[in-house]
């Protein structure tokens, strides 16, 4: 028997039942949860970080629209946050580093 104590996706637990196992499971909710997607995000973050791939950013995102949610936001609204940062200050895309403000 191996032990957790994280935070999964939604389906995980049916998926472990299709392969003939079992799992022990409760549900977070408030700030519990909040901690338990903070800690998912870092997982998230740092396997990013490592693989460099979609499916790991994909990830990030998810974590994110969960946390929003835990927050009492919509994903449309963490989106049109997003949009109305980047249209009042940019986004990233060019890379810009600042050195120095005279």
């Amino acid at each position: 028997m191996k032990k957790y104590d994280k935070l999964v996706r939604d389906l995980i637990p049916e998926i472990i039942e299709k392969t003939g196992q079992t799992s022990k499971t409760r549900i977070v909710t408030g700030e519990e949860k909040t901690k338990y997607l903070e800690t998912k995000l870092n997982e998230e973050v740092n396997e990013y970080l490592e693989d460099k791939n979609l499916e790991e950013l994909a990830d990030v995102m998810e974590v994110l629209f969960a946390l929003a949610d835990n927050l009492g936001y919509t994903e449309k609204e963490l989106i049109e946050k997003r949009e109305e940062k980047k249209q009042a200050r940019g986004g990233f895309k060019e890379g810009i580093i600042l050195e120095e403000v005279r």
